[in-house]
């Protein structure tokens, strides 16, 4: 079976992580350090803080920038769940909005529409990679006086009217989990340009202490440390961060292997009746999945199709407006939400796939479009 995604990683990253344990300083450190100082240069950031998975990374981002009860933050159903847990951990109510048909990034007039004077913050995603309308969404944050904290989860790599994604917003989140454009095993990072709030930042990934160990263990005073903020045990140890620093190397090649898979299957679908990818133009865009919409009446059909091709498929996401514990908090309906997420499907995409996985999964695709509906269930 051809997994939709997979990590690859190699022996570079093997002797990056014995080095560490060599160490012995497993936890906070040097490693990190260097880490938090290559992915600031690779993105043009002036802070970046490395944290220990993507959904640590949105929850401290909000929570620097002190969001809490009685906030609001408007952000697209359809998205990992993350997003709306992290909303909900600071006792701050996510509001839902809308996704573009074409592209599924989030849908800016709706979240016009759902401003209100408690909206704190927007939280665009940046869905596939494909980066959203930054330019009309921060001038919109001007006007309303809100944050924007970006969700880049899918993202690192691509870029927005030249510049990286990761400095556009007023903060911006990455996840670096096994199948992500790079992987640090699990970790996340924020990029931002606030001062005071990256102070507060890396203060609170370590439980608000005002020094983490590794520089304690520098000072004279080494068991002294106060606590002055709220924390978290958030910190990115250096045995990741030494996955990191090998994977940011690879990363060109990683986004230029993704790209031509992406744009392979583009025009291979091109012209197919029941199947349809998204819109994006990869000249800018790193891709981390790629989707395809299929009429909803035949999509579970898709999915049985291609299973029986040797091809996996996947889902992203459920509309998170539907979900048990989340669907107290929808508002206004999200029609063009509860449509699109049982369209989508996931195909594989990832840089171990080889020429001849890729042709596996046209070849299952273009068959599924020939095949009438009755015909095609399994």
């Amino acid at each position: 079976m051809i997994a939709i995604s997979r990590p690859v990683t190699g022996p570079e990253e093997m002797r990056a992580m014995e080095k560490v344990f060599a160490s012995a300083w497993l936890g906070l450190g040097a490693t990190v350090f260097e880490f938090e100082e290559k992915l600031k240069e690779y993105l043009g950031a002036k802070h970046v803080i490395a944290v220990n998975t993507g959904t640590s990374a949105l929850h401290i981002a909000l929570s620097g920038f002190g969001v809490g009860p009685g906030d609001e933050v408007i952000l697209p159903s359809i998205t990992f769940a993350a997003c709306v847990q992290s909303v909900l951990a600071l006792g701050a109510k996510p509001v839902f909005a809308e996704s573009h048909e074409d592209t599924l990034l989030l849908d800016i007039d709706d979240v016009e529409r759902r401003l209100t004077p408690k909206t704190k913050v927007v939280m665009p995603v940046h869905y596939c990679g494909n980066p959203c309308d930054m330019d009309r969404l921060m001038a919109l944050a001007k006007k309303r006086g809100f944050l924007v904290i970006e969700d880049a989860a899918h993202a690192l790599g691509s870029e927005y009217r030249g510049r990286r994604v990761g400095t556009h917003g007023h903060a911006t989140c990455f996840s670096f989990d096994p199948i992500k454009n790079i992987t640090t095993g699990e970790g996340g990072a924020v990029a931002l340009s606030d001062d005071k709030v990256a102070e507060e930042i890396r203060r609170q990934r370590i439980l608000g202490i005002d020094k983490d160990t590794w520089h304690r263990y520098k000072n004279t005073r080494t068991y002294f440390y106060e606590v002055v903020s709220p924390g978290f045990r958030y910190h990115m140890p250096n045995f990741c961060a030494a996955v990191g620093l090998e994977q940011l190397k690879k990363l060109p090649g990683f986004i230029e292997r993704r790209r031509a898979v992406a744009r392979k299957y583009d025009e291979a679908f091109k012209g197919l009746k029941s199947v349809q990818p998204l819109k994006i133009d990869y000249s800018h865009v790193a891709p981390h999945i790629y989707i395809v919409r299929v009429p909803l009446e035949r999509r579970d059909e898709f999915m049985e199709f291609l299973k029986t091709k040797g091809v996996g498929t996947g889902l992203h996401y459920i509309a998170n407006h539907l979900q048990p514990y989340f669907k107290k908090h929808c508002g206004r309906p999200l029609p063009r939400s509860e449509k699109l997420w049982q369209e989508i499907v996931t195909i594989p995409l990832h840089c171990a796939m080889s020429d001849a996985d890729v042709e596996t999964v046209i070849s299952a695709v273009q068959a599924f479009d020939k095949t009438p509906a009755q015909s095609a269930k399994i």
